[in-house]
């Protein structure tokens, strides 16, 4: 059974702004007459079949001046270090590389909890399922664009043995792996990572801004750091928009000239 007639126009719409043809240079849609004539449609299909980009936010209305073509993010390079190092202050870190990148990073405060480990968390993490765990989430933006999010899950036997900071909602000076090291003489010595692609989930899908039918996908990357004795530290679990960020990873001497990567 074929769509509905809004649907189709809908769809060679996205076509057409996806391919760069419609609502370039800052110019609006054809208006709605304009759709009209141009599909042999009625008001009320054309309108449908822009309130339905305007739900997977691909276009924006302005009072009085017609509907536009929403800016597409510029693509950042995040560079992935290898399993078997990692930053002390990986906050520090990216807001180090965005400014190196002409641009302005910011990350609020991190949000605190104390959770009950389940899914994938308490196995990686060396617990039994419903085991007492504290998470750190912050969320990364790049010139107040949403480019990222981060949480982090830690054993609370941690915080029992003294490392108090984790539960504060504040960034830790020099990194969590840093202060668990000075706090605890707890060295993270070693990463296991795990990077996989998905479609958001809701709040995923309203916090970057992306359709929520899984056609942009969110790249999950987790790190699991472990200690001298080999034991579980940490697991940190990244998510990033695949439609404005891009990844490279170098490992040995690396000419500059040939080991950039460009946006």
């Amino acid at each position: 059974m074929p769509d509905p007639r809004w649907k189709q126009i809908a769809e060679d719409l996205r076509q057409k702004i996806e391919a760069g043809e419609l609502g370039a240079d800052g110019k609006p849609l054809p208006t709605e007459l304009d759709l009209q004539a141009e599909y042999e449609a009625s008001r009320n299909t054309v309108r449908d079949a822009v309130k339905w980009l305007a739900a997977r936010d691909l276009v924006y209305t302005r009072s009085g001046q017609g509907t536009f073509v929403k800016q597409q993010a510029v693509p950042f390079v995040t560079k992935l270090t290898p399993a078997g190092t990692t930053s002390l202050d990986e906050s520090r870190t990216f807001a180090t590389e965005v400014v190196n990148a002409s641009r302005e990073p910011k990350v609020p405060a991190p949000r605190v909890e104390i959770l009950q480990a389940g899914g994938q968390i308490a196995p990686q993490l060396g617990l039994e399922a419903g085991t007492t765990i504290v998470s750190r989430h912050q969320d990364r933006l790049i010139d107040g664009v949403p480019y990222s999010r981060q949480t982090t899950f830690y054993p609370m036997r941690l915080f029992e043995r003294g490392a108090r900071k984790l539960l504060e909602a504040a960034d830790i000076e020099g990194g969590a792996v840093g202060y668990l090291r000075d706090e605890l003489g707890i060295t993270e010595v070693g990463q296991m990572d795990q990077i996989g692609v998905r479609p958001p989930d809701a709040e995923e899908s309203a916090f970057f801004g992306i359709p929520d039918d899984g056609r942009v996908s969110v790249i999950e990357y987790t790190r699991v750091g472990y200690d001298e004795s080999g034991t579980p530290l940490r697991v940190t679990v990244t998510t990033y928009p695949a439609d404005r960020n891009q990844f490279v990873m170098t490992t040995g001497k690396v000419s500059e000239q040939y080991g950039s990567v460009q946006g």
